[in-house]
């Protein structure tokens, strides 16, 4: 069911191609990174769809698995041109502004696959009250969302300590949203998440491995 909560919202989700996907990551044995790269952006993708109007969605990818997953929904899909995360942000950001006109716009991480759609509309209801917000990772140095309520103030800077850099013009909400803020990059995070309570996706594959 679609939120009214966040109705007005766009999002953008830049999911990497597969052999990009989580280089920190060291899987159960069994199961290729690439396969559980993919199940979380699926499980991620799924939660947004649960709560926001497909055509709130934009992905960016060259995953072709994720373009027809998205597509096959009703998402919009951006090729990714391949020069890096903030890019191809960039490039959902111009296809935003150019499809769908102004508005409020954020940019969520596809590594979520503990999201759930209270979750996501907990947090954008909160960034509403901000004309530029940002939600950090667990760890607090990284960023899981960004939001402004007008796209030409969204300016991604994702990577390395991007919290402390998105910071500097945004406020900061430490929202108290683990299934939001655990983004899966190593296999600590992908411990906690499965504590936390994983998507269907992530577990089918995860599945393979543990029987």
């Amino acid at each position: 069911m679609h939120s009214p909560e966040i109705g007005s919202w766009r999002l953008i989700v830049p999911v990497k191609g597969q052999l990009a996907a989580k280089s920190r990551l060291h899987p159960p044995d069994g199961v290729a990174r690439a396969d559980l790269a993919h199940a979380f952006a699926l499980d991620t993708i799924t939660a947004v769809l649960a709560c926001m109007p497909p055509t709130a969605l934009v992905v960016v990818t060259s995953d072709e698995r994720v373009a027809g997953f998205v597509g096959d929904r009703g998402g919009a899909v951006v090729p990714d041109s391949g020069h890096g995360l903030n890019p191809a942000i960039c490039q959902g950001i111009t296809y935003v502004e150019a499809a769908l006109g102004p508005g409020p716009a954020a940019v969520l991480l596809a590594d979520i696959p503990t999201l759930r759609p209270e979750d996501l509309i907990s947090a954008l209801s909160a960034c509403a009250m901000h004309s530029q917000a940002m939600v950090p990772d667990t760890a607090g140095n990284g960023t899981v969302l960004l939001s402004a309520l007008s796209t030409t103030d969204l300016h991604p800077r994702f990577g390395p300590g991007s919290a402390d850099r998105h910071a500097h013009q945004c406020s900061r909400l430490d929202l108290d949203l683990p299934g939001l803020r655990t983004d899966v990059d190593d296999d600590k995070a992908l411990r906690r998440a499965v504590e936390i309570g994983i998507g269907s996706h992530t577990a089918a594959v995860l599945r393979l491995a543990w029987g």
